[in-house]
């Protein structure tokens, strides 16, 4: 007995006389950041960027690697968001806004409001911008409009604008402390295009999406998924089909609303006697957006590849490489439970989180009926700053991936 308690004691002093993993992994994390950023050595190329962490651990460098990631955009973007202007490489993405309400103790709603016009002279344009800086005002929030860098018939769905609005969401949120799980995308006629484009293609950003009087060209509604959507038009506005197309996306929606339960939330209403201008009995879509907010880790993902290609979808991945235009990937979890149902790439990439299951468990991975792999995942710092350098989204780290190529599952360790 005696020497039972020895041992123990012996034990407990070993114990606490080393310093703790997760000290010892922060310090060198702390180390790591306060090297300037142009002068660090890649993550991948630090030991305890591939260490196993515990849910704590993780948890801490997570506040440590965003506090860092947020430090450095506020200094990128302060002046551009002070003098209304995002700019990324050559275009430049001009705003106005307004801000609504009280400030609600999560953080203010973002509506993004895109203008019409399109293929037109910039006074054109102009004008639409200024009609939709005061087209709307919603209860609480920022209520910004910004102008198209373009005068082009696609204004709102070419290949700069993801970026921009990117770097928009960010900057609202660190000025004018915007909820990142209240963001909402809505348009007017060629801003309407700009929805139907806009809010498949980057679902993960938005917690729910208006359409207005707009023409979705050759885009898919499969990308919605998980993101609420309303469609308001006029009941006689014909112009491009603008009413027939409508109604052919509340069928679709409908369908899909009724294959895939929970999913495709939707609300499209044509509103009677209206042409293009809808006098404003659009406003409702407003109300009914502010209804939900933002799920990052929903338990079923469909991401439809468009012509502007996204390497990134929620908690899903794939290499630049292997995107496809139009290829369909969908992969859902329950549990610990991961399935992959449908897949295109070459390489798909599923990251992992605390916030979807418990990683301290075994992780199963099925795909054509099969179990292809159950085994443990561990936390790591190296996929912790990749996601956060990635998204610079709080909801969008992940500490876990696991990788999919050649029929097989590794831990892309």
């Amino acid at each position: 007995m005696k020497n039972q308690r020895y041992l123990l004691l012996v034990s407990l002093v070993l114990f606490y006389a080393q310093p703790s993993y997760a000290q010892s992994t922060t310090t060198q994390l702390q180390s790591w950041l306060r090297a300037p950023a142009g002068k660090r050595a890649p993550i991948s190329a630090v030991k305890f960027s591939n260490k196993p962490l515990s849910k704590q651990e993780a948890a801490s460098a997570t506040s440590l690697l965003l506090e860092d990631a947020y430090r450095m955009l506020r200094v990128g973007l302060e002046k551009q968001w002070k003098n209304k202007a995002i700019i990324s490489d050559n275009d430049t993405l001009r705003f106005e806004y307004k801000i609504f309400g009280e400030k609600p103790s999560q953080g203010r709603s973002l509506f993004i409001s895109m203008h019409g016009g399109g293929n037109a002279a910039a006074r054109v344009n102009d004008q639409q911008w200024k009609n939709q800086v005061g087209l709307y005002k919603p209860s609480e929030g920022v209520y910004l409009s910004p102008r198209a860098p373009t005068n082009t018939w696609n204004l709102w769905h070419e290949s700069h604008i993801d970026t921009l609005f990117d770097k928009l969401i960010h900057a609202a949120i660190l000025f004018e402390n915007v909820n990142p799980d209240k963001v909402y995308i809505m348009g007017y006629s060629a801003g309407g295009d700009g929805v139907y484009q806009l809010a498949p293609r980057m679902a993960d950003h938005w917690a729910a999406a208006a359409m207005m009087a707009g023409h979705p060209n050759e885009t898919s509604p499969l990308g919605l998924r998980n993101l609420p959507f309303t469609i308001h038009v006029g009941a006689l506005d014909n112009g491009f089909n603008r009413n027939e197309v409508a109604r052919r996306w509340s069928v679709m929606l409908d369908s899909l609303a009724k294959e895939d339960p929970p999913g495709y939330k939707h609300l499209v209403q044509l509103h009677e006697s209206r042409p293009h201008w809808m006098n404003r009995e659009d406003t409702v879509a407003i109300d009914w957006m502010m209804q939900y907010q933002r799920n990052t880790t929903p338990n079923r993902v469909v991401w439809k590849q468009d012509d502007m290609h996204h390497s990134t979808f929620y908690w899903l991945a794939t290499p630049v490489q292997a995107i496809k235009t139009g290829g369909e990937v969908v992969v859902s979890y329950k549990g610990n439970e991961v399935t992959i149902e449908n897949n295109y790439a070459d390489t798909l990439c599923i990251r992992l989180s605390d916030a979807m299951m418990d990683l301290d468990k075994p992780v199963t991975v099925n795909h054509n009926g099969k179990t292809i792999f159950k085994g443990k995942v561990k936390r790591t710092i190296g996929l912790l700053e990749k996601t956060i350098a990635e998204r610079k989204d709080p909801k969008l780290v992940f500490c876990s991936e696991l990788v999919f190529a050649n029929g097989k599952v590794t831990t892309g360790e």
